[in-house]
């Protein structure tokens, strides 16, 4: 599959803030390392800027770990150091100097974390990307979703069949029996663009456009991988493709960088570090 020109070729009269401003609301004491991954696979994948979101006290150390392009935002924290509902007003200011919005890396299932979570999701009016405990927190509120007025045609939803049986209220077996079906519905009921994960990962949206992927391998199913794929999506919306071209080809390329990672690495020995190293020669054979 060949991606967009629109990725591949660049007006000499750009400059960063033409490839989109990614602000990424991840990460705790605990898991610092999904909000690393997400950054550096959006950067990888061509964002301009990435920012991230993450708790106060954490920052410090933070800036060791993290790649020396990602700008953080130091956010207010709870007792058990993830991010809290008085982190809002920040978080909805800074909003107005980014262009897509990630949530859910790591940022755990604590209560004012996923209180917080609703909270932005029924603000935001920017392209969206909605992973991991960001889902977590729409489990019995899915209301949040059909209450804006068009739904939400600028967001995209990342579950696994797990997280999807979460939030559909059913067994993941459920899900499996029809994976297809499934997310066409569950698109077109919230009018969002749906990627449900796994082997032949699905992308839907409520216009009845459909993806059903053939890269990837056994090897991506390790800590991190998603919190990948999450970074690559968003980075291609903020170089402007539509939710479901950039759920589509994010989907693609993160599946065959998994593949040049596992020829190298193995499939046993490859970690989620290493798609994201893979992402520039994924590019080129893309190209």
């Amino acid at each position: 599959m060949r991606l967009p020109a629109q990725l591949l070729c660049r007006n000499k009269d750009t400059h960063k803030g033409s490839f989109g401003h990614i602000l990424v609301l991840a990460g705790s004491a605990r898991f610092s390392g999904a909000a690393v991954l997400c950054a550096k696979a959006a950067m990888r994948a061509g964002a301009g800027l990435v920012t991230l979101g993450i708790p106060e006290s954490i920052n410090p150390g933070f800036i060791k770990i993290k790649p020396a392009e990602i700008m953080t935002l130091p956010l207010a924290e709870t007792k058990e150091i993830t991010l809290g509902q008085e982190a809002f007003k920040k978080i909805n200011d800074f909003i107005k100097q980014a262009d897509v919005i990630v949530i859910g890396p790591g940022l755990t299932q604590n209560e004012s974390t996923q209180a917080l979570v609703r909270k932005i999701v029924s603000a935001i009016d920017k392209p969206a990307v909605i992973d991991a405990d960001g889902l977590n927190a729409l489990v019995s509120h899915l209301d949040i979703l059909r209450k804006k007025r068009e739904g939400m045609p600028q967001a995209i939803l990342t579950p696994h069949p797990g997280e999807l049986a979460r939030l559909l209220g059913v067994k993941t077996a459920k899900i499996q029996d029809k994976r297809k079906e499934t997310a066409q519905k569950f698109a077109k009921d919230y009018r969002l663009t749906l990627v449900l994960k796994g082997h032949r990962t699905i992308v839907a949206d409520y216009q009845k456009h459909l993806f059903i992927n053939a890269t990837g391998n056994p090897g991506m199913a390790s800590a991190g991988s998603g919190d990948v794929l999450s970074g690559i999506i968003a980075a291609f919306l903020g170089q402007g493709l539509t939710p479901f071209s950039a759920a589509k080809y994010a989907v693609y390329l993160h599946g065959l960088a998994g593949d040049l990672a596992a020829k190298e690495k193995t499939q046993l020995g490859m970690i989620a570090s290493d798609i994201i190293d893979k992402i520039p020669e994924a590019i080129k054979r893309c190209s």
